[in-house]
């Protein structure tokens, strides 16, 4: 396996020392444009979809303490991302899997239901969820977290493992998880890290509980820890896909250097984004968007509803079915 890079990740302990290099500057309109490509190379009836309008932001300027504070993004246009041949779907290699690593307790963890759903929805790929796998205790390299106290399994011990179980019929098989992670001695922890090449992750959704801080949880916790499981899911699978951390506009794919940075961000994809998956995965974006606004409404996130029915109406279709 190369090297793994380590994607949307927290590591306090390593401010000091981050790439601190230039100041970040935003991409000009005009370079934000070139990132999306030739948009009249796509048919007519989905062209506006990947036009920016004013549901997609520029990127903001970071503050202190966020992820383009401390690492210098190249970014990836798509016709960058076209050229370098990343995996495609095809008839050999179909399936999304989703394999729990331990314990997913009712109370204490997001819906492993919910969250299949949602990525097929946002993929428009099968997903199936794998029998768990229980870990020793002395398995993946355990540690107990110097600040929480809590004990973290490693990353790359984990994605290893994962590389030698990669079914034949897989796009990617990402491993999720109620244990904390870190991907190396030198850092605090990790939300979790994925391979752009060896189509294997693991992400952990331990520290969306309040209660793993000793903290009370709130009336919504649930709630808000599932669109966290979500955001966290899609972004780590779109980089087994190839797509680097977005720096054009607020988008699913920019990093994150905090979990409130990251709650900040939209669970969709911009257009630059959006026009990869399509690429990589050959989907219909109208239907996706459907498929998308159906599963927004039955979690009654609808602010997410609603953006996603503002796309749909740009697109020349028929009104029949169309969300109101």
């Amino acid at each position: 396996m190369r090297p793994l890079p380590l994607l949307r990740l927290l590591a306090p302990a390593l401010v000091a020392v981050a790439t601190a290099g230039a100041a970040f500057e935003r991409p000009s309109e005009n370079e934000r444009l070139g990132a999306i490509g030739n948009r009249y190379e796509e048919p007519e009836f989905v062209r506006e979809l990947f036009r920016p309008d004013a549901d997609f932001p520029p990127i903001a300027t970071p503050r202190r303490g966020d992820w383009l504070m401390f690492h210098r993004e190249p970014g990836q246009t798509f016709d960058e991302y076209r050229a370098a041949g990343f995996a495609r779907a095809d008839e050999q290699r179909r399936l999304i899997y989703l394999l729990p690593l331990g314990e997913f307790p009712a109370d204490d963890a997001p819906s492993l239901a919910r969250l299949r759903d949602y990525a097929a929805a946002f993929f428009q790929a099968e997903v199936r969820v794998l029998p768990a796998y229980f870990p020793h205790d002395l398995e993946f390299d355990p540690r107990e977290n110097e600040f929480t106290h809590k004990r973290q399994r490693l990353t790359r011990a984990i994605l290893g493992w994962l590389h030698a179980r990669l079914p034949a019929d897989a796009l990617c098989l990402l491993a999720v998880t109620m244990d904390d992670l870190y991907p190396d001695k030198e850092w605090n922890f990790v939300f979790g890290q994925a391979s752009l090449e060896d189509r294997v992750g693991v992400y952990s959704f331990a520290r969306y509980d309040p209660a793993f801080f000793d903290e009370k949880r709130g009336p919504a916790w649930r709630d808000t820890a599932l669109r966290r499981a979500g955001k966290i899911l899609t972004h780590e699978t779109a980089h087994m896909f190839g797509l680097y951390h977005c720096i054009y506009f607020d988008c699913v794919m920019n990093g994150a250097n905090s979990l409130a940075e990251s709650d900040a961000q939209p669970l969709h994809a911009c257009p630059v984004c959006l026009r990869k998956l399509q690429h990589a995965l050959r989907f219909d974006p109208v239907r996706r968007y459907r498929e998308l606004h159906a599963f927004y409404r039955d979690r009654q996130w609808f602010e997410d509803a609603d953006w996603v029915a503002r796309q749909l109406k740009r697109v020349p279709v028929p009104a029949l079915g169309r969300p109101e």
